[in-house]
């Protein structure tokens, strides 16, 4: 757990590369797999360290990367042709975060291709028809209001949605992916926030989940992906963040959580790892970092002596393993030094990026003028104008029977 004093800090620190090197790992004389590999990333990741002049953004490349892959894909791709609506998502949130609008035209093919994904029975498939499913359709409404013109939002069958979610609601608390499909905490999490977004959620939908995510906790403090799962960073984040949309965040053990999501961020590297042994990861600088601002608003609603300025993690050390350790040379951002070039991991990356950053006082580390990226919210993962704009337009739409 790192040890400086968060509340205090008046500039950032960009750790020397002495520091850096005193965290390497003490493997106490005893080589294990994990080891071995853990040894390899930091050994990688020393060599940027030390290479490293003031950490600077390459904006132009990422841009130029992701609007490439919005509408020519490499063959590499073929195997998520079931996840189209993810890769227009993944694309489209990098470049809001980026600053960067599209064109017009190029927008409305984007949203006539999703309105081709939306299933007659409500929710989004993973292509045109595919089975609705509640992942694709969390990513399609998240691009709808990324996109956030009437014409996006106009696509959402909102009386079809509102069914397809009561379709998959289990009588446990649960929700289903699919029909008949497998039970995990991100059903819970992708139904209630387009819930929310779209303004067709009702209690009676979600009767019960509550429950059942309070039993995806484990006993590490971390949620599992259901109950007597591994803790895992990305449904750590889902089971958070739906009780917080379901505005009931006593359902979670806050100190035990916090206790595990401290101890994932690594102390050398910077960023976070997504379970307990595992390696770094760059994607996991959201679905680890994107719970602290949660974390944020529950402790400043149930404590009113915390009055923390900054997020309870090292905002610098993730930034400096962003910017340092996981742009790539063409563009995008990656997993960690050697990886290829993804939209997935260049989404959750920038996101991460701007948690980082934007904290109640912003916390920037090298060229606020070339590294500064714009605010999310963190309950949607979407630019926070797009968040903003979509939940204005819905409510003031009823609710459909």
């Amino acid at each position: 757990m790192w040890n400086s004093k968060i509340s205090e800090r008046d500039e950032p620190h960009i750790r020397t590369y002495a520091e850096i090197l005193k965290q390497k790992q003490d493997d106490e004389g005893y080589q294990t797999t994990s080891s071995i590999r853990q040894d390899r990333v930091e050994n990688d990741i020393l060599k940027l360290y030390k290479l490293s002049n003031e950490p600077v953004l390459t904006r132009q490349k990422h841009i130029q990367f992701l609007k490439k892959s919005l509408f020519h894909l490499t063959e590499a791709y073929q195997c998520l042709d079931s996840s189209r609506p993810w890769l227009c998502y993944w694309s489209l949130h990098s470049l809001q975060i980026l600053g960067e609008r599209l064109e017009y035209d190029e927008y409305s093919k984007i949203i006539g291709f999703l309105a081709k994904c939306q299933s007659p029975e409500g929710g989004f498939g993973g292509g045109p028809g595919q089975h609705p499913h509640l992942a694709s359709t969390y990513a399609a409404i998240n691009a709808l209001c990324t996109i956030g013109t009437p014409q996006a939002y106009q696509v959402i069958d909102r009386k079809g949605l509102k069914q397809f979610l009561a379709s998959l609601h289990g009588e446990d608390g649960s929700f289903s992916l699919h029909k008949d499909g497998e039970t995990d905490i991100r059903g819970i999490y992708c139904a209630l926030s387009v819930a929310k977004l779209t303004n067709v959620y009702t209690p009676e939908i979600f009767k019960g989940s509550e429950s059942w995510i309070a039993k995806c906790q484990t006993w590490e403090g971390g949620f599992g992906g259901s109950p007597g799962m591994e803790a895992h960073g990305g449904y750590g984040f889902c089971g958070l963040a739906a009780l917080m949309l379901l505005g009931k965040p006593h359902f979670c053990c806050l100190k035990s959580f916090l206790r595990w999501i401290v101890n994932k961020q690594m102390r050398l590297e910077g960023g976070f790892q997504g379970r307990t042994e595992k390696l770094v990861d760059g994607c996991y600088s959201f679905w680890q970092g994107g719970a602290f601002p949660l974390i944020h608003t529950i402790l400043s609603m149930e404590n009113k002596v915390f009055n923390s300025a900054y997020w309870l993690f090292n905002q610098e050390a993730l930034q400096e393993y962003l910017l340092i350790c996981c742009q790539h040379p063409h563009g995008s951002l990656v997993d960690k030094p050697g990886k290829s070039q993804d939209v997935y991991h260049t989404c959750y990356a920038l996101s991460g990026l701007s948690i980082a950053q934007n904290s109640p006082l912003p916390l920037i580390i090298g060229s606020p003028n070339l590294n500064l990226v714009k605010i999310i919210h963190p309950l949607y993962n979407l630019e926070n104008s797009c968040a903003i704009n979509a939940l204005k337009y819905f409510n003031t739409l009823p609710i459909p029977d």
